[in-house]
């Protein structure tokens, strides 16, 4: 432009020779501004797919908008194994996990931040800066006087580790992959720039340095990112959005709508000449649409059409705008462009003399005997005269937004992970096959989007821990805002209600019918006790009331009476709880599990002591003893089994144990007896008492031995 501007000048001035300079001139600011490139980009297309492609544009960045970066430096996929039980009587599950160090460029501008990131189109980061990813994570605004990375000068050496001064980039450390396919997925940034949405003119002005500048009345763009193979190109896409034009004013190019004052070119003499000619309508483009970034929808592509009437099968033009839009300002920028196609239909042709010489390409002018604005196209010399050719742009250009709607995208919930909750569980749970103990796991979080957590063990107070797998799917757990009161084991508990509240209102509480409740339905831990409940009444946010109990399930009863307000409340579901093996014989040892999620800043931690009570058979019951004619107290029980908890009809309920045994202990003032036994009766003779010298009360206790462990006895006093 600059060629064409100075070389009509110089003709004008100096004749032949005055042109040539002006030439010379011209393509010398030409070459520094709009210096081109042996390639050009999609303007829209480059942005919607990650790539990491030698010679990939990288755009430079302005106001706010979503970008795919360009991967610029990454290591081989790192290999994790883990081993984590499959549950008793099912093999271990070995598992591999894959994690990458990746670094993405942005902006070839600097930036101020990073909000949001997708990964494959789903949301890694929320608007709150938390992932839903594990990953290590650092930004590199662009600085000129930035350090490399340490990651990337760990692995290629601090001497050869490049810094990437005024290149915007991100570093993905341990980045794990499973979420996506063990692949490095295709990653969006929604990039801020600058602090506030950005004129065009201001973005032409920071692309071309100081040989432009720009009308501040220039439209507004959310966000921007300025693409193609050189400034030139860049430029001319910002002016192409709005019809604005480009004028040379004392060496300087200016971009804007209206620059100076309109040029009145009437009158100008005997030298006047004009010529008009009109496009027909049926020529001209019947509907201009623009796609661009839209902001309500997550920066989704949008389109927005601006009609002469109705559709006629006419021509249509599109606009691709690598701008960050609502849809109201996409809209006015396609009836604007609509507006300047038909009203530049009417073109005019004149000649006036050297006293206008001073106009230029883009200056406008008024003609008296035809209304509106006329802009000058072209400028070329003749002898004693200038022509010019103009083009009518009515009374300006249209910038004001307009009503549209975006429509429906598809968008991702942002829903923050959030600290875990552990709780770790020592149950009588399971049909355990062999001597190993286990410990069951449930997690959650008091954030709607919490997941997973990882998870470690130790058996011997931390010196050494364990792979230990992940967390199971969220557990349905809270607090108890009551103390929970005794309650019979045999029948169903209708005096006593327990007040629960969850961690988060996404969790639910239902109700069941007494069929479901005899199928195990509704199981639930409150402090050490497993209970079952029928009611369920939602009391509003997180609190419920439970009601219509069953006590002291799976041989928890012992734990009836030691409840607190304030008990861990968890809803036992097998899907949502992780299994972690103990070594053989750790039954009285303690362990210690860790979970690490994404959104703990710390390991969250629980120490306890493992008693195997899936290992342990369940106590005996209806324990009684009454005094024989002889002397004697018949002592008798009825044993319970581990693998026994459905009432069968007509057959005994399975030992669940290598062999039948039992301890029996009888004790009083100053004896104790231990009595071994294989069946589920004994005889305190009238000779072991005077033996035993029992007087008083007698203090009965049996206890089942099992295979790997011990019951809890039964107990009563005799007297």
């Amino acid at each position: 432009m600059a060629t064409l501007v100075l070389t009509a000048v110089g003709s004008a001035i100096g004749g032949p020779i005055g042109g040539a300079i002006g030439s010379i001139l011209g393509q010398q600011i030409d070459n520094s501004l709009f210096a081109p490139k042996a390639r050009q980009g999609s303007r829209l297309g480059s942005l919607a797919v990650q790539t990491s492609a030698y010679g990939t544009d990288i755009p430079r960045i302005f106001g706010m908008i979503r970008v795919a970066g360009t991967v610029i430096w990454a290591t081989d996929l790192v290999e994790s194994r883990s081993t984590s039980s499959g549950g008793k009587g099912r093999p271990k599950t070995i598992s591999y996990s894959y994690s990458a160090n990746f670094a993405v460029a942005l902006s070839a501008r600097p930036i101020r931040t990073v909000r949001r990131i997708w990964a494959d189109g789903k949301l890694l980061r929320g608007s709150a800066g938390d992932f839903k990813t594990q990953t290590g994570y650092r930004l590199h605004a662009g600085d000129e006087d930035q350090d490399a990375d340490p990651l990337i000068a760990a692995a290629e050496g601090a001497t050869q580790a490049p810094a990437f001064r005024g290149l915007a980039y991100a570093v993905f450390e341990n980045f794990q992959l499973e979420d996506y396919g063990n692949r490095i997925p295709s990653l969006s940034f929604e990039v801020e720039a600058d602090e506030a949405p950005v004129t065009i003119g201001a973005i032409a002005e920071a692309l071309a340095g100081p040989a432009l500048a720009a009308d501040a009345a220039t439209p507004l763009l959310h966000g921007y990112a300025a693409g193609g193979d050189s400034v030139r190109n860049a430029v001319e896409a910002l002016a192409d959005i709005a019809a604005l034009s480009l004028v040379d004013r004392n060496g300087r190019l200016w971009l804007g709508s209206n620059v100076g004052s309109p040029v009145p070119v009437d009158g100008a003499g005997e030298t006047a000449r004009r010529q008009m000619t009109r496009r027909a309508l049926a020529t001209l483009p019947g509907e201009v649409s623009i796609a661009y970034y839209d902001t309500a929808r997550d920066y989704q592509a949008g389109l927005q059409r601006a009609l002469a009437g109705a559709p006629d099968g006419r021509v249509v033009e599109r606009r691709d705008v690598p701008a960050a839009l609502s849809a109201g300002a996409a809209k006015g920028l396609a009836e604007g462009r609509l507006a300047v196609l038909r009203t530049g239909r009417t073109r005019a042709n004149l000649s006036l003399g050297w006293a206008y010489a001073a106009l230029r390409p883009g200056n406008d002018v008024i003609l008296s005997s035809e209304a509106g604005l006329w802009r000058v196209r072209r400028w070329t010399s003749e002898r004693m005269s200038i022509a010019l050719e103009l083009v009518r742009i009515g009374n300006g250009f249209l910038h004001e937004p307009a009503t549209a709607t975006p429509g429906n995208g598809v968008r991702q919930p942002d829903l923050v992970h959030g600290p875990t909750t552990l709780r770790v569980f020592d149950l009588p749970l399971g049909e355990p096959q062999g001597a190993q103990p286990s410990l069951l796991v449930a997690a959650a979080g008091i954030e709607d989007g919490w997941r997973r957590a990882a998870l470690m063990a130790s058996f011997d107070d931390g010196a050494s821990w364990q792979d230990a797998g992940v967390t199971a799917p969220a557990a349905t757990m809270g607090t108890a805002l009551t103390a929970l009161g005794t309650g019979n084991s045999a029948l169903f508990d209708e005096v006593a209600s327990l007040e629960v509240e969850l961690l988060n209102e996404t969790m639910w509480l239902e109700s069941a019918g007494d069929d479901a409740l005899a199928n195990g339905a509704n199981l639930a831990l409150v402090g050490s006790e497993l209970i079952q409940f029928g009611s369920a009444l939602w009391l509003g946010g997180r609190r419920f009331r439970l009601r219509h109990l069953l006590r002291g399930r799976r041989g928890t009863e012992w734990a009836a009476a030691a409840h607190i307000s304030g008990d861990p409340f968890a809803l036992i579901e097998r899907e949502s709880l992780a299994t972690i093996d103990a070594p053989i014989g750790a039954a009285g040892a303690s362990a210690r599990v860790t979970a690490n999620g994404v959104g703990d800043d710390e390991p969250v931690s629980i120490d306890l002591s493992i008693t195997a009570e899936a290992l342990r058979p369940p106590a005996p019951v209806h324990l009684e003893a009454e005094r024989l004619t002889d002397g004697g107290v018949l002592i008798r029980w009825i044993r319970r089994s581990r693998l026994g908890w459905t009432w069968l009809s007509d057959s005994d309920t399975p030992l669940g144990e290598e062999s039948e045994s039992y301890r029996l202990l009888l004790s009083g003032e100053g004896f104790e007896r231990v009595v071994t036994l294989s069946s589920a009766s004994h005889v305190y003779s009238a000779a072991d008492q005077v033996s035993d010298g029992w007087v008083g009360a007698l203090h009965i206790a049996v206890a089942q031995i099992g295979t790997h462990a011990v019951s809890r006895p039964a107990e009563i006093l005799f007297e």
